[in-house]
């Protein structure tokens, strides 16, 4: 398989701090603070999926992509559930 390594949002998503979930279901689509941008990379070993990943933008803020911000609001909502 060519993606051999390469994690899908939602099986990062269980690896990431109780903290960094709650940031990101409350700061959802916000660009990503440098510390949760190291916690997602430690986990993927250093990958940057564009699945998820959009990379720094313009302003050099790290975002993550439409799939991924949608697929946080449903976890969010099933949560509160």
């Amino acid at each position: 398989m060519g993606n051999h390594g390469v994690m899908d949002f939602p099986q990062i998503w269980p690896h990431l701090s109780t903290s960094s979930q709650s940031w990101l279901m409350k700061h959802n689509g916000e660009p990503l603070p440098d510390d949760l941008i190291a916690e997602i990379l430690s986990v993927t070993g250093g990958e940057q999926n564009a699945q998820w990943w959009t990379g720094p933008s313009v302003e050099g803020e790290t975002q993550l992509t439409d799939e991924v911000v949608d697929w946080i609001e449903t976890v969010a909502n099933d949560d509160q559930s």
